[in-house]
């Protein structure tokens, strides 16, 4: 059947093969139909195809009689077989010229078999037909090829797959189909592509019918991709996935296969509506998975060579086709890890714990740590409650402090427990990043791997006795304003030491804002009201405070009432009174 889309696409033919066909048929090919005489009488026009005979030799070249006395002179390049040709053999010529000028009838027998063959195709071959020819000359957009006469092959009908340089393809002899016969012109296009699709369509079908999953064939690779490679099972490829390619770890397919190479796959499925087939080269061997659960028994120890590292953790073969994950977290007991890198190298060899394996999915999970004792195991023992240690602050964060107590094992030192007295907002108002300190252990949580320290507890807890026996209700005592909320002042009594004076306390009338009436800094005197040392709060007044101050004062006025009353007399003079009897009167 003809591909006139194919035809189409080729678009016009270039002037270059129309002169090439034209000068292989000769300048008296215009009307082919008078050049064929059969065995009709010689006809001595020129441009007629006329018999000879071979009768001799000139030098190199060859005399051919054609009767009525005349002669003429093939040249050896005429033939295809120069060595073969014999005296007396029949040959057809193209009589070009009565008379050259050397005397002699001009003649082509080459050309003469070009129309012959010409004519002869025209009356055996059809656009769609396949021919044979071998490739004489590259010319604009394709090659020359000689299948009797010559036909021109595009560039694009090659091959199936773009060629690299045409020109290579000059003096093979190849088979193709007829695309286009133009018989005004004397022009034949034919596809070497087109006949190796129809055949490679023909084995795609046959391959394909015969093929079944399971079953091991034999191909050719085709072509490689990073994802895998396509091989040729016989005029159909199928997809070798980089991961059917072998059951160890592969970084590309060429580490393993070769364009060209013959090698041996296993179907593993066939798509029969999309034409696809998926092949496997690892599955002609058993899966090193098939008894991994025996070889290797969760809790077992093994050695194995680091061939991947991530920055999540580590991938380490234990056999060909088997590899394991030590996440990252399972590579130290007390070492704070920030890359795999840090503890382990590409192609080291590490001990590894077998901690988990699933099969299905073929990962087993592996731990370097478990290899070694824990050290958290003997922390409780090392560091028992009430024990003091000594540490360095490693870091500092809003609600406590990080104290490495030895290489990997921190204790969390809480802002609660950095003071008894002072109400800390940040632990960096008491601690500083690097500082070395002393602290008390106040608890080991072995399973969650933590130690509570406490800095505080170094001292008696002074709400214990100190505190309420110094600070009594209804003492009125001095201190300084450190810190005013919308609720009241914070007063401190000394140094770590603070009681709340609440805004109801600080003056008999009503008050909005506390700032209003006191200033952080500010000193002032303060009566206790209460003290609680389970809260560990101290209620202050300073209204009650000023009351007292103000009894004082009436107190003392009131002492030296009598005195100012006996001097003016009266009722209430009492013994320090003088009568009238007592005054002296001046003369």
């Amino acid at each position: 059947m003809v591909d006139f889309n194919l035809i189409n696409s080729l678009g016009d033919l270039d002037s270059e093969v129309d002169s090439a066909v034209a000068t292989a048929l000769g300048d008296a090919a215009d009307d082919l139909s008078k050049l064929v005489q059969g065995d009709e009488v010689q006809d001595f026009t020129p441009g007629a195809i006329i018999k000879g005979k071979v009768s001799g030799h000139a030098g190199d070249d060859f005399i051919v009689e054609l009767g009525l006395k005349s002669e003429g002179i093939l040249e050896r390049s005429e033939f295809d077989e120069p060595e073969n040709v014999q005296i007396g053999e029949e040959v057809r010529v193209l009589l070009e010229d009565v008379e050259s000028d050397s005397g002699l009838v001009k003649i082509s027998k080459r050309k003469a078999d070009r129309i012959i063959n010409w004519e002869s195709i025209m009356k055996t071959k059809k656009e769609g037909d396949p021919v044979s020819g071998k490739v004489t000359k590259k010319i604009k957009g394709g090659l020359l090829v000689d299948i009797g006469v010559p036909v021109f092959l595009p560039a694009s009908q090659v091959d199936i797959r773009r060629p690299g340089e045409i020109s290579d393809w000059i003096g093979r002899n190849i088979d193709a189909v007829i695309l286009k016969i133009d018989e005004e012109r004397r022009n034949i296009v034919i596809s070497r592509r087109k006949m190796i699709e129809v055949q490679r369509e023909e084995l795609k079908r046959k391959t394909f019918e015969g093929l079944t999953v399971g079953e091991v064939r034999k191909g050719t690779v085709k072509n490689i991709a990073d994802f895998g490679a396509f091989i040729d099972l016989g005029g159909i490829d199928g997809l070798l996935h980089i991961t059917d390619m072998s059951w160890g770890r592969i970084g590309h397919p060429s580490e393993v296969l070769k364009i060209d190479q013959e090698i041996e796959v296993k179907i593993l499925s066939i798509d029969q509506n999309k034409e696809k087939i998926a092949l496997g080269l690892k599955q002609k061997d058993a899966s090193p998975w098939e008894n991994i659960e025996s070889k290797y028994p969760v809790g077992s120890v093994h050695e194995a060579e680091v061939v991947n590292i991530m920055s999540y953790g580590a991938f380490c073969k234990l056999e060909e086709g088997v590899e394991g994950l030590v996440h990252i977290s399972e590579m130290s007991w007390t070492k704070r890890i920030n890359h795999p890198s840090e503890m382990v190298t590409q192609a080291q060899k590490v001990k590894i714990k077998i901690l988990e394996i699933d099969k299905d999915k073929q990962e087993i999970s592996l731990g370097m740590k478990q290899v070694e004792e824990n050290p958290w195991e003997r922390v409780a023992e090392r560091y028992p409650t009430g024990s003091v240690i000594e540490g360095k602050v490693r870091n500092i964060a809003n609600y406590g402090a990080f104290v490495e107590i030895e290489e990997g094992i921190d204790g969390l030192l809480h802002v609660s427990d950095l003071s008894w007295t002072k109400k800390i907002g940040h632990p960096s108002e008491v601690l500083k990043k690097g500082e070395d300190i002393r602290a008390v252990v106040l608890s080991v949580d072995q399973e969650k791997q933590r130690i509570a320290l406490g800095l505080k507890q170094m001292q008696e807890d002074p709400w214990t006795t100190v505190i309420p026996n110094n600070y009594r209700p209804g003492m009125v005592v001095k201190g300084h304003v450190t810190k005013i909320a919308n609720f009241g002042v914070f007063v401190e009594l000394e140094p770590g030491l603070e009681g709340l004076l609440h805004i109801s306390e600080i003056s008999d009338h009503k008050i909005e804002k506390p700032e209003d009436q006191l200033k952080v800094g500010q000193d002032l005197e303060v009566k206790i009201l209460r003290v609680d040392s389970e809260e560990r709060k101290i209620g202050l007044s300073l209204k009650r405070a000023q009351w007292v101050q103000e009894e004082q004062v009436r107190e003392e006025q009131r002492s030296t009432r009598p005195d100012r009353k006996g001097l003016r007399g009266g009722l209430e003079g009492g013994e320090n009174t003088s009568g009238l009897g007592d005054l002296k009167l001046d003369k």
